[in-house]
Formats: structure tokens, sequence, C-alpha cells
């Protein structure tokens, strides 16, 4: 038999049909919407007469356009918004599918809810109306983002007509530094390969750097991944992901875990199999890293220099570069460290999961939020935040200074109230610094959790390894 990626071992056991030498019909295992990408798609639906054809095998989000503030009950004023909340209540229910509704418990942002609750497995094909959706191959899940049009198509068939892409391998050996985080090595590669380095691949993930991941870093690696132009990313299922899934699926037991563990097993590529593209990096190089522009792949160590446009190959980089420092208001030749915020945020699919507050909390404990800068903590989910107040991490942060909001997606998109004004600078843990991309005129800088609670402690972007008495 021929030897197969890992990915195309997902791509042949999910393939209904093929279509032609590039497209596929392809089964999807799990469907997740969300309010903002779904309303269109069940209106085409109505209008043909269809139903869901499997109500099960789709889950629903409240996420985008939730406010967060903190309150017992949470009511979204923005008429558009409420709508779109409405809407999807309104198509769940007559669809019979599960909604984790705006003021569910465990409601928060799909791909935080989605893998807590056990709905993840290695080996599914899951897809989603959000391009984040490559997350979930942190657990060994083939998932990626589909449009209004194809979130109809599934919802009516739960099939998909699928351009493969190509086959990508990034090795990452060593280890990674203390305090440098898998957020800081996914910046670094994005920089290193370009915003669409991996433009039309699946990458998948390997090497010792990986192996030492744990799961919730592996998600943040993932994510990213389409900031690089990936199609998906994956990575295989170890013990570790094998536990975390086992932790949060209790059902699977007796036969259905013997036959589950015997698949799983064979969730890797071969040995011989064949990558288009690959890369290799080494962990123990990488530093904590900060965006400068506004394209993740503008990006620098945090001992960086902010570039010069005459400094760069290409007419394009020059001038995308001009145009990114018009916009940050940022000297070429500058320091990175050093560069004063308004605004910290610590939060998003990214990085608003339990390990993530553990990590800012660290740096935060005995510590307070600089004069003139406003500081946000959103968890990922109603879980998280459970856990983050048990824990006494809440505690900590509102000790400093830090706001504690209810789960969302908040200020990792201006799609809810939690936006920011022109010309606000902010030390973010989520995945774009587009423009426009935290509000009109807003300057984003991505960094990690524990980068994003030293520049709210010193009120600038710091170096979080020279804070002295780190925790943890």
């Amino acid at each position: 038999m021929t030897a197969r990626t890992f990915y195309r071992k997902l791509v042949d056991a999910h393939t209904v049909a093929v279509l032609d030498e590039q497209n596929v019909l392809l089964f999807c295992d799990l469907h997740l919407m969300n309010e903002y990408t779904s309303p269109q798609a069940f209106a085409g639906l109505h209008e043909r007469g269809r139903d869901v054809q499997v109500p099960g095998q789709n889950v629903a989000v409240v996420s985008h356009i939730i406010p967060t503030h903190p309150t017992a009950i949470r009511v979204i004023a923005d008429t558009a918004s409420a709508l779109q909340a409405s809407n999807l209540h309104a198509n769940c229910l007559r669809h019979a599918i599960p909604l984790f509704d705006v003021n569910d418990p465990m409601q928060g942002i799909e791909h935080v809810v989605a893998p807590e609750h056990g709905m993840i497995r290695p080996g599914m094909v899951v897809i989603c109306g959000d391009s984040h959706t490559t997350t979930y191959g942190a657990l060994g899940a083939l998932g990626f983002g589909i449009g209004t049009s194809e979130v109809e198509h599934v919802l009516a068939t739960q099939t998909l007509v699928y351009r493969m892409a190509g086959d990508m391998r990034i090795r990452v050996s060593g280890k990674l530094p203390r305090v440098t985080t898998a957020k800081d090595l996914i910046l670094m590669i994005i920089g290193r390969i370009g915003a669409q380095g991996a433009r039309g691949f699946v990458v998948e993930f390997s090497g010792s750097a990986i192996d030492a991941l744990s799961i919730e870093a592996r998600f943040t690696l993932c994510n990213m991944a389409v900031e690089a132009g990936a199609r998906g990313a994956l990575i295989a299922p170890d013990a570790m992901a094998i536990e975390y899934v086992l932790e949060r699926a209790p059902e699977i037991k007796g036969a259905t875990l013997a036959q589950a563990l015997a698949h799983w097993a064979t969730l890797h590529s071969d040995p011989d199999a064949t990558f288009e593209v690959e890369h290799r990096f080494d962990a123990s190089d990488v530093a904590p890293h900060v965006t400068w522009g506004t394209s993740p792949d503008q990006v620098l160590p945090i001992g960086g220099f902010i570039p010069h446009p005459d400094s760069l190959q290409g007419e394009a980089q020059r001038r995308s570069t001009a145009k990114a420092l018009g916009y940050t208001k940022l000297q070429p030749g500058d320091a990175i460290e050093g560069t004063p915020v308004q605004h910290v945020f610590i939060g998003s699919c990214t990085n608003g999961r339990i390990e993530d507050l553990r990590a800012a909390a660290d740096v935060i404990r005995g510590r307070h939020v600089a004069e003139g800068v406003r500081a946000m903590v959103v968890p990922g989910s109603g879980a998280v935040k459970l856990q983050a107040e048990a824990e006494g991490l809440a505690d900590v942060f509102i000790d400093a200074g830090f706001e504690w909001r209810a789960p969302g997606c908040s200020m990792c998109l201006a799609m809810n109230d939690d936006v920011l004004g022109d010309g606000i600078r902010c030390a973010s843990t989520t995945n774009r610094n587009f423009e426009g991309r935290q509000g009109r005129g807003a300057i984003t800088h991505l960094m990690s959790p524990a980068m994003a609670a030293a520049a709210a402690i010193e009120g600038v972007i710091t170096d979080v390894r020279k804070l002295e008495n780190l925790h943890g």
C-alpha cells in the first residue's frame, strides 16, 4: 500500500465520493455553528424545504457578538446582534440542534467549548463557519473553516464538497525556554514562513518540542496555523491527547474504548510518507515574540527593532511595511520593547483557556496594573471561568486591577461592545492584528498571556523574563 500522510488518511476515511482529481465529497463528523455565519444558511435551507440531515452532529454556540460585562443576566443590547442570537435560538429549536445560548452557564467561544465537553476526538473531521477551526488539530482532528453556502450544504447533507490540500510538515526540535510559550513559537514560525507560507496546505506539526507541549499549548499552535495561510493543522494523537479526550468523554468505554484506541493508534503519517514542503525549527532558539505591524507575520522577538521599509527586498513588502508603520505609528529602527500600551486584553480562542490564565496570573500575582492602562481578562468559556474562580485566579486579576469578565470572544474582534477607540494601543493574546480588528484605528500587538500580563504591569511592551520573582 502507498505510504500516506496523516492528513491523507483522514480525508480517505471520510471520502463519500471522489468527484475529480482535486475534489471529494467529504463526510463531516461534527459541524459547529455560531450566530453570525448560520442565519443565511438556515434561510436557504428553509427556502428549499429541507431539514437538517443529522441534528445531533451539529452544535451551536453564541460567542462573537455577546457582551462580556459581568452581570447575572446577559442581554445583547445591539439590535442586529440580538436578532442574530434569537435567530440562532429559533433555528436550533426548530431542528433540535444543541445550543450553548447567551445565558447558558457553559457558554463560551466555540473553539474552547467543543474540546472541553469531549466533542472533539482523534480522527474526526470538524468544520465551522470560522477560520480558527484549525484548533482541533491539537487532538488529531481535521478542522477547518467553511463559508455560509457550505454551512447550508452541511446542514442539508452532513457532507461537504472539499478541495484537497497539499501536505506540509513542520518539525520543531529542542525545548522551549522558560516562560516562552506555544504562542511565541507559532508567531516565530509565521514570521519565518510568512502569512501565506502555508497557503493551500494542511500542516502537520511534529518533533520533540511539539511532543513536550501541553494539549492547551497545542490548541494555541494549531489555532494560529491559519495565520500562515494553512487550510488545516494536525498533530498526531499521543498518550497525552488520548488522556485529554477520555477524561472529557467518559462514555467511551468497554468495547468502544478498545476500538477507539486501536483506530487512534493508526492516526499518524507513515514513516516513508511524502510531504511536498518541510520546515525545521529549533524551539530552544525561540524568545518571546510581539507583532509590530498589521499582519501576524510582521513580528519580532522582544529584543528586536522595527524594520525600515528600505531595508526589505521586494516592492510589495516595502509597501506593506510602510503602510503598517503608518497605521501602528511606530518608527523604523525603534525597539519594540518599551512601546507604551493603553489597553491589555487576555482571552480569545487562542489564549483564553485555564492554562493561559494561570500563566498570566503567575506574572501578575502581588503586582498591580500600571496607571493609565485598562486591563481585561475574558475566560474562553463558562467552565474556564468557574475553574479560574475556584483556583483563586480571578481574585489575583481583580486584586491587581484587571476587569474580570464573562466568557465570549470579546475584544478579539470588534463584533460586540468590547471595542477599542482610535489610536488605542493594545497588548493582546488574540490571533489577528489587522487594521481595525479590535476597533477602528485601534493598534494591536499580539503576544502570549505572560507577555500581555507583563505589559499590563509595566505599562509598556516588556520582556516578561526581566520581571523578578516570577511565580510558577
